[in-house]
């Protein structure tokens, strides 16, 4: 799309290009997603989400009446329909954003695991045009996904964080010197390591930055794109680059005017999406790519000697260890809806895990947009609160810089505040 678009932009509404994606991305293979990419190339706005939800279900409702049909041959001899070598553009491109020459030369073994998604055959087109030493684990392409391990709670997921999704990978961490994983849609990675096995995505970020901010010359001084329910060592660590860090909400289409204009270097957020600016410092996605985030991993291991979870261990002895976790329940559509309406003045407590509660954010800092729920932070610790907005669920972050007690203390209390909240912001 930005390539297209590229000096088209004077045009305004005509001529220019966007994009859909049909995916289950990272969730369960029966919630298949719709997903559309405006002429900017990141994620659509809630204004443009919301009409196409309800155009949909109104088509739906109708059984399709109105809707125009076109049998596939025809369309394909329209003149309307152009061929385009996505494949081959995307790889012959790579070069510029990794620097791909580094891994060979080191000699760098990399493991991947496709996941059966969209990206199943790119793999080995890198690793032929550049190469590598990449190997593709699997390539089976199967619509049920019943190649795919369990999650947690007995669903298939394509979920690259997930431990147990990313199973296969995690069993074979002896044979690569650094391997990964995307989800169906190949915009979320999920990196391993030999010596930790599956990374925290928060811990990939850290990693990522330290290593980016250190290994771009030709970066102009860029901001550091996280959101609000990412490490909060990720803020010493942009604070020590001496970079201005953006704080934004849950959902990559925040950061797409940052990544367009090239005034973010790297945005990510917590469930293992990110993106960051070509070698040169212009921009290189303003949606997440988790080939490009994925390979980050190899380049990090073949220019330093030490992959990133060596790297996010001296991180986390320089600023302190956090330990993190993500909780999450089932929720109908009101309790939902009433999750993401809480408001500061909502919380009545005073105290968190035993520390004054410093702060109450129903807003982010970079851009004054509502988070859709609630974080709470304290000296040593934060939570925050916030609906799914894929599943029938809530989901509760929460991160400690003390030890494991102090997090699993947070978690309950949390859920205890989240409670009293929602029943204080009842009409």
């Amino acid at each position: 799309i930005l390539g297209y678009n590229r000096g088209r932009l004077h045009l305004k509404d005509t001529g220019l290009a966007d994009g859909i994606v049909v995916t289950p991305s990272h969730n369960p293979p029966r919630d298949g997603g719709f997903k559309y990419n405006p002429p900017h190339g990141g994620p659509a706005g809630q204004e443009i989400t919301n009409w196409i939800e309800a155009e949909a279900n109104r088509l739906l409702e109708a059984r399709l009446e109105g809707v125009k049909r076109i049998p596939h041959a025809k369309a394909l001899r329209a003149a309307t329909t152009h061929r385009h070598d996505f494949l081959n553009a995307y790889v012959a491109d790579l070069g510029n954003v990794i620097d791909l020459d580094v891994i060979r030369e080191a000699g760098v073994r990399i493991g991947v695991d496709p996941m059966g998604g969209a990206g199943v055959h790119y793999w080995g087109a890198i690793a032929e045009r550049y190469r590598i030493d990449l190997t593709v684990i699997s390539e089976t392409v199967d619509p049920t996904f019943s190649f795919m391990p369990l999650d947690w709670d007995g669903k298939i997921r394509m979920d690259p964080s997930s431990p147990h999704a990313m199973q296969r990978l995690v069993d074979m961490q002896s044979r690569f010197d650094i391997s990964f994983a995307c989800d169906t849609d190949h915009d979320r990675h999920g990196i391993v390591t030999q010596g930790v096995g599956l990374l925290p995505p928060d811990h990939y970020f850290a990693a990522a930055i330290d290593f980016l901010f250190q290994h771009r010359p030709d970066w102009g001084p860029v901001a550091v794109g996280k959101t609000v329910v990412s490490s909060r060592l990720i803020d010493s660590l942009t604070a020590r680059l001496g970079r201005p860090l953006v704080e934004m909400p849950v959902g990559f289409k925040w950061f797409a005017a940052g990544l367009q204009s090239a005034a973010l270097g790297f945005a990510g957020e917590e469930s293992a999406g990110a993106t960051f600016l070509r070698r040169d410092g212009s921009v290189w996605t303003t949606d997440k790519d988790g080939i490009a985030a994925a390979l980050l991993s190899a380049e990090i291991t073949a220019r330093t000697g030490s992959d990133p979870g060596q790297r996010y261990a001296a991180l986390a002895a320089e600023f302190g260890s956090p330990v993190a976790r993500r909780v999450q329940a089932p929720a109908t559509a009101q309790q939902k809806k009433q999750l993401a309406a809480l408001r500061p003045q909502h919380i009545t407590s005073t105290e968190l895990a035993g520390e004054h509660i410093e702060s109450i954010l129903s807003h982010a800092p970079g851009n004054g947009e509502p988070i859709g729920g609630i974080k709470v932070n304290t000296a040593s610790g934060w939570f925050a609160a916030r609906p799914s907005g894929t599943e029938s669920l809530y989901k509760i972050y929460a991160e400690s810089f003390s030890n494991d007690t102090h997090l699993q203390r947070i978690l309950t209390e949390a859920q205890l505040i989240v409670d009293a909240a929602v029943l204080q912001a009842r009409p």
